[in-house]
């Protein structure tokens, strides 16, 4: 099947510190988000002069693909911050393409992990009328270039302590209702924390690691919502109180070192280590490794040549919708929320 070109879908993140409050706004924008809530996520961007690594890690990958000779330009959009979709689906437009594959930079079911990118390739379409025609490629948590990355990088962090240590997976926390929305599991419900649990699973088998956790970080909201949990500094302290001396913690649910992985993980998590006296180490994503260059021509190849999908697992690889339609009934429904007055 003929493809013009590849969009590169991502979040996207503030790139000074005029940027951050109207990004965290966009981010929670009809999600009733309390003031207090943004005030103290704009205090993390800013610890970090303002700036997100977000958008210069998508650029790293993106040359990262270019150079393994991949033939098809390469646009970059995001959801919540510059560049928009919106404007670069209106480029692509300008330049002619007419069928584009899209590649959402994360590895997942659910809402927020994939059903929404389906509804900012809408979007972005309602703001182009007559632009180019989008296919979302397919979720990849279970690619085996996927997992061998993240299991060298267990490797190398478990290098840097000097004893035993627990092995620790940790991906963003999202409403337990939400997670449950696509209905019971036999029927594809909670697929984005089941995924982050196969995942997981996965890694530890390449390590031949037996005994491991997957633990939840970054919730949000009103804490009288339930949330996915045990969150990952809460853990951390179960384990010192159990007797564990050393943890390495594995981002299974990130792609790359974006903010919320070095501020709760290199900065909270690993903080709260220190004050216990027990080592820690953080498990490098793999956004940065060859690999994942690899697996984004091996995603584009399989439409664009036949290449059979290589899956580790027995999960649906869902994903591969086309103009935002729905891969599945009731795949990944956003929550219903109350109307207010």
């Amino acid at each position: 099947m003929s493809f013009d070109a590849l969009l590169w879908l991502s979040f996207g993140g503030p790139e000074g510190p005029q940027d951050v409050r109207p990004f965290l706004e966009n981010v929670v924008r009809g999600r009733g988000v309390p003031p207090e809530r943004l005030d103290e996520v704009e205090a993390h961007y800013q610890h970090f002069g303002g700036v997100s690594p977000i958008n210069r890690l998508n650029l790293e990958a993106i040359e990262a693909v270019k150079a393994t000779g991949f033939e098809l330009p390469i646009y970059f959009g995001n959801r919540n911050w510059h560049p928009m979709v919106e404007d670069t689906v209106a480029q692509m437009k300008a330049d002619g393409v007419k069928r584009a594959l899209v590649f959402p930079t994360s590895a997942y079911g659910g809402y927020s992990a994939c059903r929404q990118y389906d509804e900012d390739i809408v979007r972005a379409l309602r703001a182009v009328p007559d632009g180019p025609e989008l296919v979302k490629l397919r979720q990849f948590f279970d690619h085996p270039l996927f997992i061998s990355a993240f299991a060298d990088g267990v490797r190398e962090a478990a290098k840097t302590l000097s004893g035993q240590y627990r092995l620790v997976f940790t991906a963003h926390s999202v409403p337990v209702s939400a997670d449950k929305a696509a209905g019971p599991p036999e029927e594809g419900g909670y697929r984005y924390s089941r995924q982050v649990v196969e995942a997981s699973r996965l890694v530890a088998a390449e390590l031949g690691v037996t005994e491991y956790d997957v633990v939840w970080q970054s919730r949000s909201g009103p804490p009288q919502i339930p949330w996915l949990e045990p969150d990952v500094v809460d853990h951390i302290d179960a384990l010192h109180a159990k007797g564990v001396t050393g943890v390495v913690v594995c981002p299974i649910g990130f792609v790359s070192d974006h903010l919320e992985v070095v501020w709760d993980l290199d900065t909270e998590a690993r903080d709260r280590a220190a004050e216990l006296g027990m080592e820690f180490a953080r498990a490098a994503t793999p956004n940065g490794d060859p690999r994942f260059a690899e697996l984004v021509v091996e995603l584009v190849a399989e439409h664009t040549e036949g290449v059979p999908a290589r899956k580790l697992s027995e999960f649906t690889a869902a994903g591969c919708t086309v103009n935002g339609a729905l891969c599945a009934p009731l795949c990944c429904e956003p929550v219903k929320r109350p109307v207010r007055a």
